[in-house]
């Protein structure tokens, strides 16, 4: 059997948690503080200055810090290459620019382990753009010939594709951007016309990489870049069909939103006075199709692997780890659990979501090359119970009408076709339903961040324990409410959970399941 791979990273910096340094020994994060700050943690020891900005990320937030931007600044750390500097354009907060400007564009990132922690300054990020004060900007990088690869995590939400037929459907400011080319809102409306520019002066196109958790999400990204174009001009959306590569790509680190107190414990431990640092674990995953019309960055010499389909490795982790997230997420909040390391500390709950993938995941994922499921379910066991993470089951709670139709529903789906077993799959649906339903076993309120948590709460609340209502939602269930049997299933498990509470049904059900 060929060796499994080693999903998580080794890397040449990792040090114990130093003693706390006083408040008066704090110093801001600025290219001209990097040498004081070298003492207490890694900065870069490249010249910042002789990197070329060739990738754009659109849509910077904490997962591309703690993520696509680590390994590029590795590939300059180690001195493989000076050519990949990265540029980053926000398209909706501006307070990440607010808080990276002064700092030269510099951040910290605190990998946490129940081990320990280790910490560096990230110095890859050449630039930061605030596309709605600059569009113009943001255009004139994406069409400079030194741009590449594009990046994006834009959130699984952000493709505007049609859940069943996966055609682009443009709403307001589509036809906004449509109408003003020069001032895009959206970011297809940047790369769209960023790439006509290219077309126009001759330059070749950049290849666009999608780094969000969506099925296939390089043809998502290429259903919504063509599905503009056509919209404006058929010439320009064939030509990008036929010039830009779009490949698909599997990411994975958990990164939890930074608190005011994390960054208290940057400075306390570091003496860094980061506005904006990124807490992250230790384990890290990039998986991409090559496939780029550009040149590519030697990401592979830094950890990244790369595959001629990278379907194995994302069914891989959206069935085994989101999904898993999602069943955790909103089983445990019903429960009255605010942390998931803290769920998984309750047997009743570990044991849930360790047979859940065992018995009814596994046998529905196709195992890619090189890679032992067994191992790779075992960290992830280990990733969920990370108390120095402590990873609010809130987060995992968001957009359900998007995660649960990729992530949780294409198993449950699958297992009903083939008549296997689902007791556990019904029991995680049941568990959203039950969320969405707006309180926990105590009869606090549960608050539902979602686009289209409205309409989905006034069908579960309608139905009651009767799920026929909310399943008739075919954009987000389709077909399944038409499976013999199975609204009944679901009722049933929705009347255990009101009858017996959370806990007890998980644990009854589980039993069952061996």
């Amino acid at each position: 059997m060929a060796q499994p791979e080693r999903p998580l990273r080794e890397v040449p910096w990792s040090r114990s948690v130093p003693a706390a340094v006083p408040p008066h020994r704090v110093r801001p994060l600025t290219s001209a503080t990097l040498e004081q700050h070298g003492a207490r943690l890694t900065v870069p020891t490249y010249d910042r200055g002789a990197l070329v900005p060739a990738v754009v990320h659109m849509s910077v937030g904490g997962f591309s810090r703690a993520h696509q931007l680590i390994y590029l600044d590795e590939i300059a750390q180690q001195g493989i290459s000076a050519g990949w500097g990265v540029v980053g354009v926000g398209l909706r907060a501006r307070r990440l620019r607010e808080a990276l400007a002064p700092q030269d564009n510099l951040y910290t990132v605190v990998e946490r382990s129940p081990d320990g922690e280790r910490a560096r300054v990230v110095g890859v990020l050449t630039d930061y753009l605030f596309a709605p004060d600059a569009p113009s900007a943001v255009l004139d990088r994406l069409a400079d010939p030194r741009t590449r690869v594009v990046t994006m995590t834009i959130t699984d939400a952000g493709y505007l594709l049609d859940p069943v037929t996966r055609t682009f459907t443009p709403d307001d400011d589509v036809r906004y951007d449509l109408a003003h080319p020069a001032a895009p809102r959206t970011v297809f409306g940047f790369l769209v016309e960023a790439l006509d520019r290219r077309r126009r002066a001759g330059l070749a196109p950049f290849t666009v990489v999608s780094c969000d958790n969506l099925h296939r999400n390089g043809d998502a990204t290429r259903a919504a870049v063509v599905g503009f174009a056509a919209l404006r001009d058929e010439v320009l959306a064939r030509w990008i069909t036929d010039r830009v590569a779009f490949p698909s790509s599997m990411v994975d680190r958990i990164t939890p939103q930074t608190t005011p107190e994390e960054r208290e414990a940057v400075a306390r431990r570091y003496g860094v006075d980061d506005r904006w640092p990124v807490v992250t674990e230790p384990f890290s995953q990039w998986v991409i199709e090559d496939d780029f019309c550009n040149g590519r960055p030697p990401l592979d010499a830094v950890g990244v692997r790369f595959v001629r389909d990278v379907t194995g490795h994302e069914l891989m982790k959206t069935r085994l780890l989101n999904a898993s997230h999602s069943a955790l997420g909103y089983l445990g909040t019903l429960a009255g659990h605010e942390r998931i390391d803290v769920l998984m500390g309750d047997p009743v709950f570990a044991a849930y979501v360790t047979r859940l993938m065992d018995a009814e995941v596994t046998p529905l994922v196709p195992c890619p090359e090189g890679i032992d499921l067994d191992e790779y379910k075992a960290i992830l066991v280990q990733r969920f119970a990370n108390p120095a993470i402590a990873d609010r089951l809130s987060r995992l709670c968001r957009r359900g009408s998007t995660k649960l139709p990729q992530h949780l529903l294409p198993s449950l789906r699958q297992a009903l076709a083939e008549g296997r077993p689902h007791a556990l799959l019904t029991l995680a649906l049941a568990g959203w339903v039950a969320y969405l339903q707006r309180t926990d076993d105590a009869g606090v309120p549960l608050p539902v961040e979602d686009d289209a948590g409205p309409r989905l709460q006034a069908l579960a609340l309608a139905g009651g324990t009767d799920p026929r209502p909310l399943l008739a939602e075919t954009a987000v269930f389709g077909d399944l409410g038409e499976v013999p049997g199975f609204a009944d299933e679901l009722a049933a498990v929705l009347t255990r959970l009101r009858r017996d509470g959370v806990r007890e049904t998980v644990a009854t059900l589980t039993a069952s399941a061996r």
